[in-house]
């Protein structure tokens, strides 16, 4: 039976998609990862998909200076700046949840935009791991950090915290540094 299938792989194959892909992290995933965070990250952070602020904020109680833009304005930051097209230097770090679809494209335009010894942070599903074309990006921006959640961490459509349910999903911080060229290396929160 496809729906039993489905849930058992943590899709709901009735869902409707959100059309832009908007589906907000929880702020906390961030704030229980701020302790390791706060020994890698540059003052300068860049949240390019910042929906509502979920992410922005956080990092701006913590002290850092955040430059928020999205595709779409959701009445924060900076609406219609499309991250694929942007062009010039950044001087700090990128720390997002992209849209999945277009993951592999966000982490490449960082490596384009960010400094030797920047940071491109992603919030992403464990499953970004796999597929042969993830592969060869990985070869070719090698993963610095992973970092695992023990607890299950949610993204909500239209950033609907409040009636989401338990996930099936297991979100990671993917954590890249641009000229790094080691072996990634795995942390747990």
């Amino acid at each position: 039976d496809v729906m039993k299938s489905g849930l058992m792989l943590g899709v709901n194959p009735n869902a409707i998609r959100e059309k832009n892909d908007f589906y907000a992290t929880n702020p906390h995933a961030l704030e229980i990862a701020m302790p390791f965070f706060n020994k890698i990250l540059h003052s300068n952070v860049w949240e390019c998909a910042c929906g509502q602020g979920h992410l922005s904020e956080v990092l701006k109680r913590y002290n850092y200076n955040v430059k928020s833009t999205d595709l779409i304005y959701r009445g924060y930051g900076d609406g219609e700046v499309d991250f694929l097209n942007c062009h010039g230097e950044f001087n700090g770090d990128i720390l997002t949840n992209p849209p999945f679809k277009l993951a592999e494209q966000f982490v490449a335009k960082s490596f384009e935009l960010i400094k030797d010894g920047n940071y491109a942070i992603f919030f992403l599903k464990v499953q970004f791991l796999e597929s042969k074309s993830r592969k060869k990006m990985f070869e070719k921006y090698p993963l610095k950090y992973l970092i695992v959640n023990s607890e299950r961490q949610q993204c909500a459509k239209d950033a609907d915290f409040e009636h989401l349910k338990a996930t099936t999903q297991c979100y990671c911080w993917y954590v890249f540094q641009k000229g790094y060229n080691g072996e990634p290396i795995i942390k747990w929160l």
